[in-house]
């Protein structure tokens, strides 16, 4: 009997055709980094498919190249056009015998960052996540600050400590200081955290000085990916006073290997949640079609079990605001420019994405079923978040996961 062939693909495969997730890969022959799309439980090396269908010069190029990179800048028309070359390559009975040969076992890659990351901006989207927690440190006042309604809130990361899924994340080491402690103190984080988020991609360019409309927001946004922006909360409240995040945050991000295209999701476009304030103009996307909601449904695991499945459906800013806010002062955007939503939260404990709202601040901490308690991560603790989103037809859309494991501080 024949094997059946890589390019036969269920149709509820969660990277079918519909999706076609971008990554970049290697495997142990040792022939470098490599552009690859997942199709099924395979890999299409795609700069090798476009030589085996012999596609044209500059659609190979985009295809050969290390990394996203040079597909990111190349701007929509070339996304739109490289994402219907992958499909007929996949789909067509005429392209089987060159395309076979070039796709590789998942299980046989190693996968690695899809981009170069430019820059790192993360947000605050998410009202029932900045509520929680105005009401754990703000207790008996309002638990939003009066702008949070009016803008995205973010904050600018740090792009070198961005890793893809699967890198182990050293604990950090910060000044720490409790509420009734005289004086801070130096250690390792004591209340290391997650926050489990969904991470925009941008490919094409804007100059500085200009600003990204809201109509415009998908000619620059490439994909869709997931994130982890790990979180050392004693250093950040010890820190951020009066100023943002910093070493609370910039020791590791972890960023799926995997880039969903913004146009694989077109059947989960929704309309984001109503809204009691009345956006400025340049934020105002109530008339917007398709809408800018995305319906993804978010899972999380601490050591293989299942704490939380946040939906990112409930995220008060959309992705299109935040761009538009991000650059209405006239910062530009470069390709690979990444910007995050913040921790996705619903209006239940079962889908907080973070453990400071899971726990409380770890005043109520998770009951694992081995019998061990977590109100924050503790040395060998290992975390992987994982979505899914509406495919044309009744599909599914996978992400894969991004995952991380803590290591002791050094």
């Amino acid at each position: 009997m024949h094997s059946p062939s890589p390019l036969t693909v269920p149709p509820d495969a969660l990277f079918g055709a519909h999706n076609l997730p971008y990554g970049v890969f290697s495997t142990a022959a040792g022939t470098g980094r490599r552009l690859g799309v997942a199709y099924g439980e395979h890999v299409l090396d795609a700069g090798a498919a476009a030589r085996a269908t012999g596609a044209p010069a500059d659609l190979t190029a985009l295809l050969t190249a290390p990394s996203l990179n040079p597909l990111l800048a190349a701007g929509r028309p070339a996304w739109t056009r490289v994402r219907g070359a992958l499909t007929e390559w996949l789909t067509a009975d005429g392209h089987r015998a060159a395309v076979e040969p070039c796709l590789v076992p998942r299980a046989d890659v190693s996968l690695h960052l899809p981009f170069e990351v430019a820059d790192y901006v993360d947000f605050y989207a998410s009202e029932h996540h900045a509520a929680n927690l105005g009401r754990i440190f703000r207790p008996g006042t309002e638990p939003l600050t009066p702008n949070w309604k009016h803008l995205p809130i973010g904050y600018h990361g740090r792009a070198g400590t961005v890793v893809v899924s699967g890198t182990p994340v050293v604990r950090p080491s910060g000044q720490r200081k409790a509420p009734a402690d005289p004086a801070p103190d130096y250690g390792p984080a004591r209340r290391l955290d997650i926050e489990a988020e969904v991470g925009f991609v941008v490919g094409a360019a804007s100059p500085q000085g200009s600003r990204v409309a809201l109509a415009d927001a998908d000619a620059h946004v490439f994909g869709v990916c997931l994130l982890n922006d790990w979180s050392a909360r004693d250093i950040q409240s010890w820190e951020t006073v009066p100023l943002g995040p910093f070493l609370g945050k910039s020791f590791a991000t972890s960023l799926s290997p995997w880039v969903v295209p913004l146009d694989a999701l077109s059947a989960a476009r929704i309309d984001p949640p109503a809204r009691d304030t009345e956006p400025l103009p340049y934020l105002d996307d109530r008339a917007a079609r398709p809408p800018y909601g995305l319906d993804i449904s978010l899972e999380v695991r601490l050591n293989g079990h299942v704490v939380a499945r946040p939906p990112f459906a409930a995220m008060y800013w959309t992705y299109a605001q935040m761009l538009a806010h991000m650059t209405v002062n006239g910062a530009s955007l470069r390709p690979g420019d990444l910007f995050a939503s913040g921790t996705v939260s619903g209006r239940d404990r079962p889908t907080r994405g973070a453990l400071i709202e899971l726990t409380w601040n770890g005043g109520q901490p998770l009951d694992l079923p081995d019998g061990s308690r977590r109100g924050f991560l503790e040395d060998g603790d290992e975390v992987a978040i994982s979505a899914t989103a509406p495919g044309p037809g009744g599909t599914r859309i996978g992400f894969g996961e991004v995952a991380g494991r803590i290591l002791p501080a050094r």
